[in-house]
């Protein structure tokens, strides 16, 4: 993918090496839906009993906590900064930075035109790169969790770790694999704008986890068809190479609930599905590729 030397988007929020700890969840990649998190009030003050028995006891509780890993940054709950700010002493304005904000910038051109071709105007959201975790307004966001949009303060949260792991553990590499990841959540975005998470989110709540499940996978595959758009109107520019195209669907294959829950587990559960199966997300990518078409990618009311 040639991407270097175009414009990067001014809408990155650098967050690496300055990590608050929280609970929580949005819509993620792979694993999808929204996810919740916290600990309850009971669990707290049986927590707060704990630490203070253990403090009577003369147990240096702050300093086990820091000695296993379990707290970081000497009890502050932050990650500490390394050099320039930017964790993991990787410079303010690293490469794979540059990386995700040409890519950013490339799905607000593209949306904006799209936007505007339906006589609407395009917000474009914000992207907060993050190392370990961080929180968001609709919770934790973290390395375990996975890329994922916030709809509540319209917001894409990545830890960049994400693509090594998307090479190592899912086989899934190349530039364009990692464009399609971030193309993905701001697919979510867009469908925020449209008024379909909205719809989704308040529908869920009367809804059965497997029915709730099976709505969901729908949500997941047209973010996928969207990401796909963006794909078609990159090809347009030029700027994809051999091999790239490949590189996208493979990784939709390899995070297809179906294969993650067979490499995972060895068996697969299909009422768990919250993101579809590798021959769907597979499927509605190529299908918003080949036509560049928003109506094309009605998942909702088609078949999937």
């Amino acid at each position: 993918m040639d991407w270097k030397g175009r414009r990067q988007s001014d809408n990155i929020e650098d967050e690496r090496g300055s990590s608050p700890m929280s609970g929580g969840g949005g819509f993620r990649f792979p694993g999808g839906g929204i996810g919740g998190g916290g600990l309850s009030f009971r669990t707290i003050i049986v927590l707060v009993v704990i630490f203070l028995i253990l403090r009577a006891m003369g147990v240096d509780v702050i300093g086990l906590l820091q000695q296993s890993g379990m707290l970081e940054g000497g009890g502050s709950g932050y990650q500490q900064s390394t050099s320039n700010g930017s964790g993991g002493g990787q410079p303010a304005n690293d490469e794979m930075k540059q990386f995700v904000a040409t890519i950013l910038a490339d799905t607000e051109d593209t949306w904006s035109g799209i936007f505007k071709s339906m006589g609407q105007t395009y917000t474009d959201p914000k992207l907060v790169l993050f190392s370990g975790r961080f929180p968001s307004a609709c919770g934790q966001a973290s390395a375990a969790t996975g890329p994922f949009y916030c709809p509540s303060d319209q917001k894409v949260y990545l830890d960049m770790a994400f693509f090594q792991q998307m090479k190592d553990q899912f086989g899934a590499s190349g530039d364009f694999a990692q464009a399609y990841v971030i193309a993905h959540e701001v697919g979510h975005h867009v469908q925020d704008l449209l008024g379909i998470l909205p719809k989704f989110n308040q529908a869920r709540r009367s809804m059965s986890e497997v029915d709730a499940n099976k709505m969901s996978v729908r949500i997941e595959l047209q973010a996928d068809c969207f990401a796909g758009i963006w794909g078609k109107f990159t090809q347009q520019k030029g700027i994809l190479q051999a091999g790239d195209l490949e590189e996208a669907l493979n990784a939709a294959q390899q995070i297809g609930d179906d294969t993650l829950q067979k490499r995972t587990q060895g068996y697969v559960v299909p009422d768990s599905f919250n993101h579809g199966t590798s021959a769907q997300r597979v499927k509605w990518f190529k299908k918003g590729f080949d036509s560049g078409k928003l109506s094309d990618c009605d998942t909702l009311n088609n078949p999937v």
